[in-house]
C-alpha cells in the first residue's frame, strides 16, 4: 500500500469517526428536551461528557445542573438540623430531618402492617367461605375495613384532584374558546372571572358543602366528601385555563382567520383544524396551573370537608397533639410538594408531547 492509499484510509477512517460522533451527539440532543421535562436536565452534560465533549465546558454544566443544587439542599438540611431544635411548640421542639424520616419510616411500616391484616383476613374469609359452600350454603362478601393507610390517603387525593381538574377543565377550554372567538362573549364572560378568580377555598366550602349534602344522596356512586373536596377544587382551579384558552384563541394569526373564512370552514372544522392546535401552547400552560392550583387548594378541602386524604391526614395528627404528630405533617409536607413536582412534570411532559412550543 502507498503513502498515499495510508493516508486516504486515516482520512476515510476519521470521517467515519467524526460521523459517528456527530450521530451520537444529535442523539444527545433530541434527549435533552425529554430530560428536561423529566426534571434531570444534569444527565445531558454527563452523556456529552461520556461522548467525548470538551470535559471542562460539561463539567461546569455538571456542577451548576446538579452540584450546586445538591449542596443547597444540604445546607438546608444543615440549617434545619441546628435551627430545629431551637424552636419549642407545644408538641414540643420541631423535628429535624432525622426525626421526620423515623417517621416516614414508621407510616411505611404501618402501612405493611395493615396490608399483612388484609391478607390475614382475606385468608380466613377464604377458608370460611370453603367451609360454607361445603355446607351448601352462600359464601360471604365481606371486604376487609381497617383504618386508612398513608398510601392509600396519598392515592385518594390524587383521585380527588384529578376529578375536579377535569371537571375544571371541561368547563374551562369550551368557555375560554368562546371567550376567545367572542369579544361580546369575552365582554360577558371576564367580569365573572374577574370577581370569583379571587375567591378562597374557605369561602366556596360552606356554599359547596350545603348544596351537595342537599343535591347527592347517601348512597351515590360518590361520597359526600369526596365530592366537596372535588368541587371546591374545580371551582378555584378552572380561571387559569379559561383564562389562558381566551388568550390562546384570541391570539391567533389573522392571516390564518382570513384563510378559514376563504375557505369557508364552519364552527367544528375552524375550531378542530385552526383554533385548538394554535392554542394549544397556552391551554397546557394554563392547565399547568390550574393542576398546580387545584392541588395546594385539595389540602385545605380535605381539611374541612373530611375527605380521606392527605389533608384529612394533615388536620388529624394535628388534632391528635402526640410527641410524633409535629414529626408526620412534616413527611406530608415534603410528600405534597414533591407529589406538585411530579403532578407538574406530567403536565409538562403532555405540553410537550401535544404541542410544537419551545419547551423542548
Amino acid at each position: 500500500m502507498t503513502a498515499i492509499d495510508s493516508a486516504a484510509t486515516i482520512s476515510e477512517q476519521a470521517k467515519a469517526r467524526e460521523a459517528a460522533r456527530s450521530r451520537r451527539f444529535a442523539r444527545i440532543t433530541k434527549a435533552d428536551g425529554w430530560l428536561k421535562v423529566l426534571g434531570l436536565p444534569w444527565v445531558t452534560p454527563i452523556l456529552r461528557l461520556l461522548a467525548g465533549d470538551n470535559p471542562r465546558t460539561q463539567g461546569k454544566e455538571v456542577w451548576r445542573l446538579l452540584g450546586v443544587p445538591l449542596v443547597a439542599i444540604c445546607l438546608f438540611l444543615m440549617a434545619w438540623s441546628a435551627l430545629a431544635p431551637k424552636v419549642q411548640t407545644s408538641l414540643g421542639a420541631i423535628p429535624g430531618p432525622a426525626q421526620v424520616w423515623e417517621q416516614f419510616e414508621s407510616l411505611n411500616a404501618d402501612v405493611m402492617a395493615e396490608h399483612q391484616k388484609e391478607a390475614e383476613y382475606n385468608a380466613r374469609l377464604e377458608v370460611m367461605n370453603e367451609k360454607l359452600i361445603a355446607a351448601g350454603k352462600e359464601p360471604r362478601e365481606r371486604p376487609y375495613v381497617g383504618k386508612p393507610t398513608y398510601y392509600g390517603q396519598i392515592w385518594t387525593s390524587i383521585q380527588t384532584v384529578f376529578f375536579g381538574f377535569l371537571i375544571g377543565t371541561v368547563i374551562a377550554v369550551p368557555l375560554g374558546i368562546v371567550a376567545g372567538l367572542s369579544p361580546t362573549a369575552n365582554a360577558a364572560i371576564n367580569p365573572l372571572v374577574q370577581i370569583f378568580k379571587p375567591v378562597s377555598p374557605l369561602a366556596w366550602l360552606p356554599i359547596v358543602t350545603m348544596i351537595v349534602s342537599a343535591v347527592v344522596a347517601s348512597d351515590s356512586m360518590f361520597s359526600k366528601s369526596f365530592l366537596i373536596s372535588a368541587i371546591t377544587v374545580t371551582l378555584c382551579s378552572l380561571w387559569p385555563t379559561l383564562i389562558n384558552t381566551a388568550l390562546g384563541v384570541a391570539s391567533i394569526d389573522k392571516d390564518l382567520v382570513n384563510v378559514s373564512k376563504v375557505l369557508k370552514m364552519n364552527t367544528y372544522t375552524k375550531i378542530t383544524k385552526l383554533v385548538l392546535p394554535s392554542a394549544l401552547p397556552l391551554i397546557f400552560t394554563g392547565l399547568r396551573l390550574s393542576l398546580g392550583v387545584g392541588w395546594m387548594v385539595l389540602i385545605a378541602a380535605e381539611m374541612l370537608a373530611q375527605n380521606p386524604g392527605l389533608g384529612k391526614f394533615v388536620w388529624d395528627e394535628f388534632q391528635n397533639g402526640s410527641s410524633q404528630s409535629l414529626a408526620r405533617i412534616m413527611v406530608a409536607v415534603f410528600t405534597i410538594g414533591i407529589i406538585g413536582f411530579l403532578l407538574d412534570r406530567v403536565m409538562f411532559a403532555l405540553q410537550s408531547l401535544f404541542t410544537f412550543s419551545n419547551n423542548r
